[in-house]
C-alpha cells in the first residue's frame, strides 16, 4: 500500500472541508429556519422518548450515526435544539446505527451518499441567484450538508487503505492469548481503527475478515466493536470545532455517553459476550465462536488446506468453504447482536440520567464567559400549550431573564467603550455584543411567538391585556439591544477614522451610562415583580428617565459650546452625540 505526503495533505484538506461544510449548513441553517424548524424538532424531542425515536429513525435512514450526530451539532449550534434535547437524540442515533451493522450482516449493502451529493449541489445552487433571502438560505443550507458529506466521503477516500490490507493487522494475532489485556488492547485497536477511517461500518468489516482468517477469537472481535463505538465519536468533535459552546457539549456527550456504556461492558465482559453468544444460537445461526477454533484447527490439522484458504486459492466447490461461509455469517450476526443489545441496554440505563448528562457535560465544559450562555429559553418552550392563564406567568419569568442579558450587553458596551482598539479585547468584546444582539432578536421572536399563542386560548379580558403590555414590553427591551449594538457600530467607526475622544467627552458618557445602567435594573425590579407593582417604584422609574432626558438635553448643548470653542474636533462631537443619544433611548 503506497500512501504520499499529496495523500496526506488530501486527507487534511478533507477534513478542511467537512468542517466548512458544516459551518455553512449551521449557518444556513439559522437563517433559513426562522422559528418553523425550531417548532418542529420541539415537537419531535418534546420528551426524551420521541427525542430517542427520533434518533433511531434518523439513523437507520441515512445510516450513518456519525451524520446524524453531526446534524444534532449543527442544531444545538443553530439555537434550533435545547442540549437536553439533543442528548435524547444522541442516544437514539446509537440504537439506529445497529441498523447499518444488520444491513451489512444479512445483506452486505450500505447506501452510498455519493449518489445524491452533487444532483443536491446542482438543485441547490439556482436557490442562490433567488430574490428572497430566505429560498437563499435553503440553498446555503444544502449546499452546506452536501459539502458536510463530501468531506466525510472524501475523508474515507483519503485514508490508507486498512481495509483491504488487512494483512496490515496479522502482528495482532500474536497479541490474542493475553487474557483480559488482549481485550483492552483490541479495545483500543477498534477505538482508533474507527477514529482514522472515519466509519464503524468498515471497522465491522475488518473485524469479520480477521475472524474469518482464524486471528482472532470472537470475543476479541466484541471488543473491536466496542472500541468502534467510542471512536465513531471523533466524527462530530470535529465537527463542534467550528461550533459554539453547546455544539461542544452536545459532541462531548456523545462521547459521554459511549464512554460510560464501555465502562459497565468492561465490568461484565466475559458474561455479556457469552450472553450474546447464546441469543445467537437461540436464533438458530450457531455458534459464533466455532469460527475460531475451527481455522486454528485446521491449521494445526491440514496445513495446505489452510495455506490455499488464507491465501483464498481453494477452488469454489471446496466444501471448507461452504463451512466457512456459514460460520462467517454465524460471526457476523452474533457482533450484530452484540452491537444492538450493547445499545439498546446503555439506552435503557442512559434515558433516565439525561439530566445527569447535561449537568455533567456543562460541569466539564463550562462556558467561558457564563453569563454569556447559549440562545436557550428557559422557561418557555415551543411544545404544545395548554392553560393558557398559566403560560402567562411563564412567559413574565422568561421575559426577566430577557432584561437581565440585554442589562449585561449595556455592561459590556460601557467596557468596550473604555478599551483600547488595537487590543485583542476589543474584537473579542464586539463580537459579544454582536451575539448579544442575535440572541436578543431571537428572545424577542420567541417571546412574542409564544404570547401570541397564548393569547389564541382562552384568556380573560384583563389577561388579553396583560400581554397586549407583555408583548410591547419585549418590544422595548429589544430596542435596547438595537441601542447598543448601534453604539458598538459608532464606536468601530470612530475608531476606524482615528478620533479620539477628550477627558470631557468620556466622563459624560461614563454619567450618562451610570444613569441609564440604574433605569434598567429599576425595570428589572418592576418586570421581577409585575403582578404586585408599587406605585414608588413606578414614580423612580419615571423619574429617572425625565433626569435621563435632561441629561441628555444638557450635554447636547454643552457639545455644540464645546465644538464652536474648538474644545475637540466636529466629527468627535458628532460620534459623541450620536452615543448620547442612544443611551437616552435606553433608558
Amino acid at each position: 500500500m503506497n500512501y504520499s505526503f499529496l495523500d496526506f495533505m488530501a486527507l487534511i484538506g478533507s477534513v478542511g472541508l467537512f468542517l466548512y461544510g458544516m459551518k455553512v449548513m449551521s449557518e444556513g441553517l439559522q437563517k433559513a429556519a426562522g422559528d418553523r424548524l425550531r417548532n418542529i424538532l420541539s415537537v419531535m424531542t418534546r420528551n426524551r422518548f420521541s427525542g430517542l425515536l427520533t434518533g433511531i429513525a434518523i439513523t437507520a435512514i441515512i445510516q450513518s450515526s456519525s451524520a446524524s450526530t453531526v446534524m444534532v451539532v449543527s442544531f444545538v449550534n443553530a439555537g434550533l435544539m435545547t442540549l437536553a434535547q439533543s442528548m435524547a437524540v444522541i442516544f437514539g442515533a446509537n440504537v439506529g446505527t445497529t441498523f447499518t451493522a444488520w444491513i451489512i450482516a444479512l445483506l452486505g449493502f450500505k447506501m452510498d451518499t455519493s449518489v445524491f451529493i452533487l444532483p443536491l449541489i446542482a438543485c441547490s445552487v439556482p436557490l442562490l441567484f433567488c430574490n428572497t433571502g430566505r429560498k437563499k438560505s435553503i440553498g446555503e443550507f444544502l449546499i452546506g450538508f452536501s459539502l458536510l458529506f463530501m468531506g466525510l466521503n472524501m475523508i474515507s477516500v483519503y485514508v490508507p487503505d486498512l481495509q483491504s490490507n488487512p494483512e496490515m493487522f496479522a502482528f495482532l494475532e500474536h497479541y490474542a492469548s493475553m487474557g483480559y489485556a488482549s481485550v483492552l488492547l483490541f479495545l483500543f485497536v477498534g477505538m482508533v481503527l474507527t477514529a482514522v477511517i472515519q466509519s464503524s461500518a468498515a471497522t465491522f468489516a475488518i473485524v469479520l475478515i480477521m475472524c474469518t482468517k482464524g486471528w482472532i477469537s470472537f470475543d476479541l472481535a466484541c471488543a473491536v466493536v466496542l472500541g468502534s463505538n467510542i471512536g465513531t465519536t471523533i466524527t462530530p468533535l470535529l465537527a463542534s470545532l467550528s461550533g459554539n459552546i453547546a455544539a461542544k457539549r452536545t459532541a462531548m456527550g456523545h462521547l459521554l455517553f459511549n464512554l460510560f456504556g464501555l465502562l459497565w461492558t468492561l465490568v461484565v465482559f466475559y458474561p455479556f459476550v457469552r450472553l450474546n453468544v447464546g441469543i445467537t444460537e437461540a436464533l438458530g445461526q450457531g455458534n459464533p465462536d466455532e469460527m475460531f477454533s475451527f481455522v486454528n484447527n485446521l491449521e494445526a490439522t491440514d496445513p495446505q488446506t489452510y495455506n490455499a484458504y488464507v491465501g483464498e486459492t481453494l477452488p469454489a466447490s471446496h466444501p471448507i468453504l461452504a463451512q466457512v461461509a456459514k460460520m462467517q455469517f454465524s460471526v457476523s450476526f452474533g457482533l450484530s447482536m452484540f452491537h444492538t443489545v450493547f445499545n439498546l441496554v446503555n439506552v435503557m440505563i442512559m434515558i433516565w440520567l439525561t439530566g445527569v448528562y447535561v449537568k455533567i457535560v456543562e460541569k466539564i465544559m463550562p462556558a467561558k464567559n457564563k453569563e454569556d450562555g447559549e440562545f436557550q429559553l428557559r422557561f418557555i418552550s415551543a411544545g404544545l400549550l395548554s392553560a393558557s392563564e398559566l403560560n402567562i406567568a411563564q412567559a413574565e419569568k422568561e421575559m426577566v431573564v430577557y432584561a437581565q442579558r440585554v442589562r449585561r450587553m449595556v455592561t459590556i458596551l460601557e467596557t468596550f467603550a473604555h478599551t483600547d482598539s488595537k487590543t485583542e479585547d476589543y474584537s473579542r468584546l464586539y463580537s459579544r455584543l454582536e451575539k448579544y444582539e442575535d440572541i436578543s432578536d431571537r428572545m424577542q421572536l420567541e417571546i412574542s411567538n409564544y404570547l401570541r399563542r397564548c393569547s389564541e386560548g382562552r384568556l380573560s379580558n384583563e389577561a388579553k391585556s396583560h400581554v397586549v403590555a407583555m408583548l410591547n414590553i419585549a418590544s422595548e427591551i429589544e430596542s435596547i439591544a438595537d441601542c447598543c449594538y448601534r453604539s458598538a457600530k459608532i464606536l468601530v467607526r470612530k475608531s476606524e477614522q482615528s478620533i479620539e475622544f477628550d477627558n470631557i467627552i468620556i466622563e459624560n458618557i461614563d454619567s450618562m451610562f451610570s444613569d441609564v445602567k440604574e433605569a434598567i435594573d429599576n425595570m428589572i425590579r418592576l418586570l421581577a415583580n409585575i403582578e404586585h407593582v408599587r406605585e414608588a417604584d413606578i414614580v423612580k422609574s419615571y423619574n429617572k428617565e425625565r433626569e435621563i432626558n435632561n441629561l441628555r438635553n444638557q450635554l447636547r448643548t454643552g457639545n455644540v459650546k464645546n465644538i464652536n470653542n474648538h474644545v475637540y474636533e466636529f466629527q468627535a462631537g458628532n460620534f459623541y452625540m450620536d452615543i448620547i443619544n442612544d443611551l437616552e433611548k435606553m433608558g
